[in-house]
């Protein structure tokens, strides 16, 4: 397998794609006024206390306070916490927390909430899990920072191996290393990308979170009333910390002031990968260029088509996503079971890509069509496994059922793609779902610069967009800068123009002359 990660930055946002042997397999996107909390770490402010849900709400400054479990308490008077053989989190912020059992590993009950935390009273905690809806945030106080090799567990003792090192000897010298070189105080997990890497760049590793851990303890010391302590990186360093191993071939960045950052991160903490990184300096813009604002546009539709003629539909909820395979136009060359066996089998295919795609989390529950013979049953499932295990997201999947039915779960610590990109929409009383108004002006602002490119021959004077009335009242009232940012990249005068008769999605773009 051969892979490529794309990085897009923009005015308004960050785009990450990761394409595998020339396929888009993850999309991420990470809006500067909404940046991912998750792996933060704050010092809290207990507002209330639940006894009879066995949790507390957290102040963290946040606009909804966060939910705070018993099990997820840190007690200095147990042991310190052992998040159990092979726990990681594949995001690399949340190791520690992978262990949401509301009993500890060794089978002692938790205490009740009361004699944990008191209303008022102060606790370091960390984010595990996104505000969703009307939720606030999930929060552990099993804190763990990230590294590239390893993540630190200050508050445990336990030594870990990814459970994806199968290998038991590359496992076992591992931990030779790590427990070689660890310090007296906490504990580590050794990640996947850690297969293979050499003593000196675990223990600089090592180094590099025991330092961390240090300064985070001096600023909570300091910090007097709730406030964050401690930020995860951008999404662009995030994933080359997360996503880069060796079948990574190339690295593209389309801006230079983020190149030079990138670079400076790789060499700090990948120096064998400084030659992967390369700049995008081509006139066609880069996720054009592989195709990948095409897949997007796919992935947010509800139907998704089969190259036979059957189909997928893919409904979200508050509660939980169903997929449906349908046969569609498919009507096979051999006996009607065949046909049902191998629509089946071609849809599950694009089920795994769909699920990683989308982002897709919580409760999944996949319809096929019903099938008569074991043998397919039996076969659907396993195929099934063998797809989602190149989901570096953990997954937990049950045989399918009498009724043709899989249910499955797939961890869930940020907004799925559809909930990050779309809002609910108007025009149908929230029952579907429209592009929200900053993917459109993020959208808009792509197509003038390729419409200024494009018109560069004929001198034009400005760029006339007519869109919405909402979209035209968006760019007036609340996102001048991106007026401004594009007539100072295009050198044009930009007029927006609203029309009551285009949809919301809808938009025309002219370069014209005085």
């Amino acid at each position: 397998m051969t892979a490529q990660i794309l990085i897009n930055q923009s005015l308004r946002e960050t785009r990450v794609a990761r394409i595998e042997n020339n396929e888009l397999v993850e999309f991420f996107v990470e809006r500067k006024k909404d940046r991912s909390y998750v792996g933060n770490i704050y010092k809290g402010r207990v507002a209330r206390v639940l006894p009879g849900m066995q949790a507390a709400f957290v102040e963290i400054t946040l606009p909804k306070a966060g939910f705070l479990y018993a099990g997820n308490v840190f007690d200095p008077s147990r042991d310190s916490v052992d998040v159990g053989e092979g726990a990681e989190d594949i995001e690399g912020t949340t190791a520690a927390a992978a262990d949401e059992n509301p009993e500890t590993p060794t089978g002692e009950s938790v205490k009740n909430i009361s004699e944990l935390v008191r209303e008022g009273e102060s606790v370091l905690v960390q984010v595990i899990k996104e505000p969703l809806g009307s939720k606030g945030a999930r929060l552990t106080g099993h804190l763990s920072i990230p590294g590239r090799f390893l993540v630190y567990l200050p508050n445990s003792k336990h030594l870990g191996v990814s459970r994806r090192i199968a290998d038991p000897a590359e496992r076992e010298r591992l931990k030779k290393i790590v427990t070689k070189n660890r310090p007296a105080q906490g504990g580590f997990i050794v990640r996947t990308v850690a297969e293979g890497a050499g003593e000196k760049h675990l223990k600089d590793d090592m180094d590099y979170l025991v330092r961390s851990w240090g300064s985070i303890k001096k600023a909570a010391e300091k910090q007097k009333g709730p406030g964050l302590i401690y930020s995860e990186l951008d999404l662009a360093t995030r994933m080359i910390r997360d996503r880069v191993s060796e079948d990574v071939e190339r690295i593209v960045v389309n801006d230079l002031d983020l190149f030079k950052r990138v670079t400076k991160f790789v060499q700090n903490f990948l120096p064998r990968f400084k030659k992967r990184i390369e700049i995008h300096d081509k006139k066609t813009p880069l996720f054009d260029l592989f195709g990948i604002e095409t897949e997007i546009a796919r992935s947010l539709g509800k139907k998704v088509w089969l190259k036979s003629g059957g189909y997928i539909v893919i409904d979200e909820t508050e509660a939980l996503t169903t997929i449906d395979v349908n046969s569609g136009r498919f009507v096979g060359t051999r006996n009607f079971e065949d046909t049902i066996f191998q629509t089946n089998l071609e849809a599950l295919k694009e089920i795994a890509y769909q699920i990683r795609l989308r982002n897709l989390g919580g409760i999944i529950v996949l319809d096929f069509i019903d099938m008569e013979k074991s043998q397919h049953r039996d076969r659907i499932y396993e195929t099934l496994l063998i797809e989602l295990h190149k989901d570096p997201v953990k997954t937990n999947v049950l045989p399918l059922s009498e009724l043709g039915l899989i249910e499955m779960t797939r961890k869930r610590t940020q907004e799925s793609l559809r909930q990050k990109l779309m809002s609910p929409c108007s025009y149908c009383d929230g029952r579907g779902f429209v592009k929200s108004k900053e993917t459109l002006a993020s959208q808009i602002v792509r197509d003038c610069l390729k419409e200024a490119e494009l018109s560069k021959g004929q001198k034009p004077s400005h760029l006339a967009v007519y869109c919405h009335p909402q979209i035209a009242s968006f760019f007036a009232e609340e996102d001048r800068e991106t007026v401004e940012y594009l007539e100072r990249e295009t050198g044009l005068r930009l007029v927006v123009k609203a029309d009551p008769n285009l949809h919301l999605e809808e938009y025309e773009i002219f370069s014209k002359e005085s």
